[in-house]
């Protein structure tokens, strides 16, 4: 392949057919979450992808990205599920995008613009069942700001399309279970039946994230929002998954040089890795400027030849260090794994106190996405 062999992510799509089948077996339809550039996997390769593989709706986080992605060639249904300004509803219409809407105020914003532009935008109606994040305010027996969605769903300029809401906890374990998916689930159906009894028949209704789509079967509805689960990836760590999801990105570098240090010799800025031995060492060229976590200075570890090299001293913007005295026959160029299916970018995760989410979004725009069983390697 042809590219520059510096640090790059390679994405296996074979892993990411296989995911998809996974979810497609399991789920009546799928609506594939590609927002934050396909969770760092590159959304414009990502997505024409998956509409071939047969996916029906796409889900993104903002306007700039339902327009990437139609632009990259994706004709099937896109939704922003969060905010779009009101003043792009002639976009909206143009590229025929369906926004989310999820308060009153919100709502008769976009039906003024939509009015003024002389232009219908498809909505879908958020509720909030207990996330409390947002949506039209559903968390109580009552659905108390039901009747406001409903008048929003009926507003000029807007066609209403679906429903939606957003579990808050479905990723527990068994040991965390409270009932309170249920609870939500319950209320979103309540809230479905009112809106048809006002003559408002959502074509959609959805609200299983990847997590629910395991752990949840019996509600999912039209669609299963798939997104960290479509990248071969757990949603939690509470949680493990019976399905058989492989990574799809595997974080990759090279040695870029060898050297060896002496008993009491220091590694990096600050000096906080001293050698209590002589060691060799070797030189990665990718640091928290290309998404590698600076948390991971002098704790975490790189694969080589398949074997543990330990991080010493502190990761810098572009570089960072790693212990290789027990590996032999390392030689400049050989191939470094960061993270992949060999190292799971969940061991990182912990080590740094966050999510896989987290990390794989980070990878920076400067690490070139390298395609692998794509015909035309980029």
């Amino acid at each position: 392949m042809d590219f520059l062999r510096r640090t790059w992510a390679e994405i296996d799509i074979a892993a990411l057919k296989h995911n998809f089948e996974l979810l497609k077996s399991g789920a009546h339809q799928i609506m594939a979450v590609v927002k934050a550039d396909a969770y760092g996997h590159d959304a414009k390769y990502i997505a024409p992808l998956l509409e071939q593989y047969g996916c029906e709706y796409f889900a993104v986080s903002n306007i700039e990205e339902a327009i990437d992605l139609r632009k990259s060639g994706v004709s099937k249904p896109i939704l922003i599920l969060g905010y779009t300004p009101v003043n792009f509803v002639k976009e909206l219409s143009t590229y025929e995008i369906i926004q989310c809407v999820y308060s009153s105020e919100y709502a008769q914003m976009l039906s003024e613009n939509a009015k003024k532009q002389n232009v219908i935008i498809q909505i879908h109606i958020k509720l909030d069942t207990g996330m409390g994040r947002i949506g039209f305010d559903c968390r109580n027996e009552q659905l108390s700001g039901l009747d406001d969605a409903i008048n929003s769903a009926k507003l000029q300029g807007l066609q209403f399309k679906g429903l939606l809401t957003h579990f808050a906890s479905s990723d527990r374990n068994i040991e965390s279970e409270d009932g309170f998916t249920q609870k939500q689930y319950s209320l979103f159906l309540n809230a479905i039946d009112k809106f048809k009894e006002k003559g408002l028949n959502p074509e959609v209704c959805h609200c299983c994230n990847s997590a629910a789509f395991s752990l949840d079967k019996d509600k999912h509805l039209s669609f299963c929002r798939a997104g960290i689960v479509l990248y071969g990836l757990t949603p939690s760590s509470m949680i493990r998954l019976k399905e058989n999801f492989i990574p799809v990105m595997t974080f990759k570098s090279v040695v870029s040089m060898i050297k060896e240090i002496r008993k009491g010799e220091s590694v990096s800025y600050g000096r906080t890795f001293k050698a209590d031995k002589d060691l060799k060492i070797a030189t990665i060229p990718c640091g928290y400027a290309d998404g590698y976590p600076r948390f991971l200075s002098n704790k975490g570890y790189v694969l080589i030849k398949g074997k543990k090299a330990p991080i010493l001293g502190r990761i810098c913007m572009d570089q960072f260090v790693v212990d290789i005295t027990d590996i032999k026959n390392v030689n400049l160029e050989d191939e470094v794994i960061l993270f992949g299916k060999e190292l799971p970018v969940e061991i990182l995760a912990d080590m740094c106190h966050t999510i896989n989410y987290e990390i794989v979004c980070g990878i920076s725009k400067r690490v070139p996405r390298i395609f692998i069983g794509l015909e035309g390697n980029r």
